[in-house]
């Protein structure tokens, strides 16, 4: 299923059909994670499905997972450009191992020393800060924001009242803004 351009029209047709079953879910529930409403989901689902159709008669399509995610991440990023700005985790996207990586285009280039000392004093004070918090609260903002995972996830994961995981993650916010406002003013 990995190489939809080598099968005749037919089975492109079946593939297609195969993309939709198997990672309609998956796929909808990544772009909603990633936008305001379920409707900007539908609409970005559904141009990543016409995208997937009008593709495949004209070039290979490879790891189609990947190029369905990196599509539905292209999607999100346009939408959010014609709306403003771009929150940097709406740019990761998720690896073969479901792991989120952001594109190397955005990471900080290597060779200025003062953004390199930069980059590193503020990864010391947010970790230093997150360890400063509960274990429950950090688990609750690691999964979140780090692994994005939704708070009804967590709930489900932990047994937790959904109110009780609201709440965690609001004081670690709060405890991170705290300890992080100083090294915000200065840059």
């Amino acid at each position: 299923m990995d190489d939809l351009m080598t099968l005749p029209m037919a089975q492109q047709q079946q593939s297609i059909s195969y993309a939709v079953q198997n990672y309609g879910k998956r796929l909808f529930s990544f772009i909603r994670n990633r936008v305001k409403s379920d409707e900007d989901a539908e609409d970005i689902l559904q141009d990543v499905w016409y995208q997937l159709s009008t593709i495949i008669e004209t070039e290979p399509v490879g790891q189609l997972s990947a190029w369905l995610y990196r599509v539905s991440r292209n999607k999100i990023v346009d939408k959010k450009r014609k709306k403003g700005t771009v929150a940097l985790e709406d740019l990761a996207y998720e690896d073969d191992e479901g792991e989120l990586v952001l594109p190397e285009g955005l990471l900080i280039d290597g060779s200025d020393p003062l953004t390199v000392m930069e980059r590193a004093y503020f990864q010391e004070v947010f970790f230093s800060a997150l360890q400063e918090l509960p274990e429950k609260q950090r688990d609750v903002f690691v999964w979140n924001e780090l692994e994005d995972m939704t708070l009804q996830q967590i709930a489900d994961n932990t047994g937790e009242n959904i109110k009780t995981i609201i709440s965690r993650k609001r004081y670690a916010v709060a405890h991170l803004r705290e300890k992080l406002q100083n090294l915000y003013d200065e840059f």
